[in-house]
């Protein structure tokens, strides 16, 4: 039976959630906590409590429950938080005696946690869970008649957006509770402009019952149903709340900056306003390969219709479509008129999917072809240009290499125009579409591949299509301040803010003078603001209510973001010394990081189950992950995106064996796989390696057959039968499907249901005395598959849960066992690593993973030999 819960969300900016509830279970059995009241675990107090100063938010979630059953249950406590913040606290308290976390380095935590669990003890953790979420989760046995509180704190700077700071809640409550409640106190040195509430639940009755006030610098929101205000009708248990609840901010801008000083520390904000635009000029590169089918390239075509029909007459623009090859709308960028937009939007409606993804390409013609226009003076001298790029997919054409793509357009943009990346489904690259744009003073975008695409899309847009200013510099006082947070951009766009950060090193300084210099529309800009050191620090210390130290710890916070930043394009030395500087301010500062874990252990002499909890901040899921591969061996490689890991298991059998891989049965995709073994005389004894030598996909709705061996690849649509050779180039694309030949190297097939398989050959020489060519095999698309998939590879594209316990040396010394717990069974495992080489076909690249011995037996669902099938169709 499902579990009931009361769940309630706050988000600091559009999109973003924060959602604890309770959850609750006997020991064994998961009830119903509806059902158990009063006998089970009531939630009597649910509660957001937000400060936020000088858009720095401080934000502490408390939920108190008490089991009012006559056994013990189990209490959960999830959090879905922005992935942009940093947990500073976690206390659980259980009749009265609190428990709070500690900081600790990754690795000391991780060890403390895996001693835990091998102990039997709960645990939580913080994963990536959403679009712009990730989830902490912590569970507690709870004795009958106890209490329990879980409070959680959380900080993160907002990002002003459209001319707003956001406080979004998202409210989901499925139990009426005695006390609701959100509270924000809000502190602005400024002034506060604007404030305003909605609601997309808040009926006639329930929106009396918001109070919101502001006045000079201070606001105050509050919400607060009783019980009955809760109910969706009389007499039922049934919220009402459930929806959206959003807190909308601006600050006064008398000057276009603000600086504020507090014990050391200051911090810059810089939004000016009433200047002219700057025209823009954009090169949206575009991919059109065959991945794109469907609703993407429909979302692409509807998005790009409406930001042309934003463009204003004076700026200028050129769409770049790349697949196996590069093609424009126009050999340069034109001008947005009246006429060229009608042309553009005709354009648009006709762009199609086809092909491979020549990425390289495609962004170094729209380098160049913004390059030219500059040269030849075809544009506005002071203009903003920028490129766009959209992308699903990971280059397999021209130049494939993701460090050789960097680095050509990092030597093509030298720094002059920023680039962003906007990432369009779950299969995409994004570490590398991050690590590119960052290194190009741009930024990248995950683009869910929801009903709402086209919305993000032209989302993004809005943000940037209004530069007021390029080539920002904030500059201080010489010798009187040091460990400055960023202080370059290269544009300023209208509705957003620039925020600087530093310590100031000059005890004598009186008078704190901050100077920004940029480009305008029409000249050169000069922007000066003044503040007394010890004055602004007096007015602010004043404020009762303020965290004192919020200047220092918003330095810090700005210091860690940027910091990991430049650690995840940093390579040897230099990355070594971001990560231990980055490393040592999370730890002084008490932040959860990609580099830090919170513990939080129940001790062992309490009453009940010990309890422990690890908040782990985690990184982007590594580069082309997730994916699911069988090559060599062959060898099995899991990707665990969620974990940063992989498993991996081999398949041992005779030749001639033909393994079943996926079958779905509500797409109609079916792919086998037929064994070959190494050559082999007479007088060899013992088991011989096996390899595919032969596939077999099938699309029982397209009557589509495709046999794929080292040989050849042969077609059967219907009763038409087409052959390939490997040694050919071939694009074909039919209704419903797209194959792609690269010769001698790989073969890629793309279904209109998202199907999308990679088929790497692999050759060696004629005359070995062993080896023969075999065939390795890779998903791209598997999500897109529905989830009665299933299959010795099939079954894993649906998530899967595992822990590690009990790592110890092996007999290899280069390879720890442990002990894995996964599907409620005990493995012996092994580290190890598994070649991917999708991206190099002669040599792959090493994939660590967790090996599971005896033909992947407790991994797999029952056993390898129920995966064997009579023939390759």
């Amino acid at each position: 039976m499902s579990l009931k819960f009361i769940k309630w969300l706050s988000v600091l900016q559009k999109n973003i959630q924060v959602v604890p509830y309770l959850k609750t279970s006997t020991k064994g059995q998961k009830r119903s906590a509806s059902h158990e009241h009063p006998g089970g675990i009531e939630v009597y107090w649910l509660k957001i409590d937000c400060k936020v100063t000088s858009r720095f938010a401080r934000n502490v979630i408390t939920s108190r429950a008490v089991n009012r059953a006559n056994v013990s249950k189990e209490a959960v406590f999830d959090v879905d938080l922005p992935k942009t913040a940093f947990i500073s606290n976690f206390i659980m308290t259980i009749d009265g005696v609190s428990y709070p976390g500690v900081i600790k380095e990754k690795e000391v935590a991780q060890q403390q946690y895996q001693r835990a669990v091998s102990r039997g003890q709960t645990a939580g953790l913080v994963k990536a869970s959403g679009r712009k979420t990730e989830k902490f989760s912590v569970s507690v046995n709870i004795a009958a008649a106890s209490k329990v509180t879980f409070e959680l704190t959380y900080e993160e700077l907002f990002k002003r957006t459209f001319g707003k700071y956001e406080l979004y809640l998202k409210i989901n409550s499925k139990q009426l509770v005695n006390k609701f409640e959100i509270e924000a106190d809000i502190f602005e040195p400024q002034g506060i402009s604007s404030l305003d509430v909605e609601g997309t639940f808040l009926n006639n009755d329930l929106l009396p019952l918001v109070k919101k006030s502001f006045s000079g610098k201070k606001g105050h929101v509050s919400f607060s149903p009783t019980v009955d205000q809760q109910r969706s009708c009389d007499n039922c248990t049934t919220s009402l709340l459930q929806g959206d609840f959003v807190i909308k901010y601006d600050v006064n801008r008398d000057s276009p900056s603000n600086l504020q000083i507090v014990n050391g520390y200051f911090v810059h904000f810089f939004a000016p306003k009433n200047l002219p635009h700057l025209p823009k000029n954009i090169a949206f590169v575009i991919d059109v390969s065959g991945s794109m089918s469907g609703q993407k390239i429909k979302q692409t075509r509807a998005a790009l219709a409406t930001i042309v029909e934003d463009l204003k007459e004076e700026d200028h623009f050129n769409f770049i479509l790349f697949d196996s090859s590069v093609s424009t709308w126009k050999d340069k960028l034109i001008k947005a008129t009246p006429e060229n937009v009608k042309e553009a939007k005709d354009f648009i409606s006709k762009i199609t999917d086809r092909g491979a993804t020549n990425l390289n390409d495609g962004l170094i013609t729209g380098i160049e072809m913004l390059n030219k226009a500059r040269e030849s003076g075809s544009v506005p001298a002071r203009s903003a240009s920028l490129i766009i790029m959209l992308t699903d997919g990971q280059a397999n054409v021209g130049v494939t290499s993701v460090s050789a793509i960097q680095e050509n357009v990092k030597n093509a943009t030298q720094g002059q125009y920023p680039l962003y990346n906007l990432g369009f489904g779950y299969d995409v690259d994004y570490g590398f579409l991050e690590r590119l744009a960052r290194e190009n003073n741009g930024l990248a975008r995950r683009i869910y591949e929801d009903s709402d695409a086209d919305l993000q899309l032209q989302g993004f847009y809005d943000e940037v299509a209004n530069p007021l200013l390029t080539e920002v510099a904030l500059q201080y006082p010489e010798n009187a301040v040091s460990d400055l947070t960023q202080n370059s951009f290269k544009h300023y766009y209208d509705g957003s803010e620039i925020v600087v950060a530093g310590r100031i090193t000059d005890n004598d300084l009186k008078n704190m003078i901050a100077e920004v210099n940029a480009e305008g529309a029409e000249n050169e800009v000069t922007f000066t603001e003044q503040a007394d050191v010890e004055e602004t620090a007096k007015a602010l210390e004043e404020q009762a209510y303020i965290f004192g130290d919020y200047i220092e710890r918003l330095w810090a916070y700005l210091t860690i973001q940027q910091l990991l930043e430049k650690r995840s394009t940093a390579t040897g030395y230099e990355k070594s010394n971001l990560t231990a500087e980055a490393l040592d301010m999370s730890l002084k500062y008490k932040f959860v990081t990609p580099l830090t874990s919170m513990v939080v252990t129940k001790p062992e002499d309490v009453e009940n189950a010990n309890e422990t909890a690890i908040a782990d901040k985690p990184q982007e899921a590594p580069p082309s992950s997730p994916y699911y591969s069988i090559d060599a061996d062959p060898h099995f490689i899991i990707a665990v995106p969620q974990k940063e890991d992989a498993l991996c298991f081999n398949i041992n059998e005779d030749p001639g064996i033909v393994l079943n891989l996926v079958r779905d049965p509500v797409t109609g995709v079916i792919v086998n796989g037929q064994l070959i073994g190494d050559k082999k005389s007479s007088n060899d004894a013992g088991p011989q390696n096996t390899y595919f030598g032969t596939l077999g996909i099938v699309n029982i709705h397209l009557d589509l057959r495709l046999e794929i061996t080292t040989e050849e690849i042969i077609l059967q649509n219907g009763i038409k039968q087409t052959r390939f050779k490997w040694l050919d180039d071939v694009i074909l694309r039919q209704p419903g499907f797209t194959l792609i030949i690269k010769r001698k190297k790989s073969l890629e097939v793309s279904m209109d249901d998202g199907a999308r398989f990679l088929v790497i050959l692999h050759q060696v020489w004629k005359k070995h005395p062993l080896h023969r060519d075999f065939l390795g095999f890779y998903t791209l698309d598997s999500h897109r598959l529905s989830e009665q998939t299933h299959g010795l590879l099939g079954q894993f594209f649906h998530s899967i849960d595992f822990s590690i316990l009990e790592v110890h040396p092996g007999t290899d010394p280069e390879k720890p066992d442990a002990t894995m717990i996964v599907k409620n069974s005990q493995l012996s495992v092994t580290r190890g690593w598994q070649k991917d080489y999708r991206n190099d076909v002669r040599h792959g690249v090493n994939i660590p993973c967790w090996f599971i011995h005896n033909n992947g037996e407790g991994l797999i669902d029952g056993v390898h030999t129920d995966y064997i099938v009579p023939s390759i169709f």
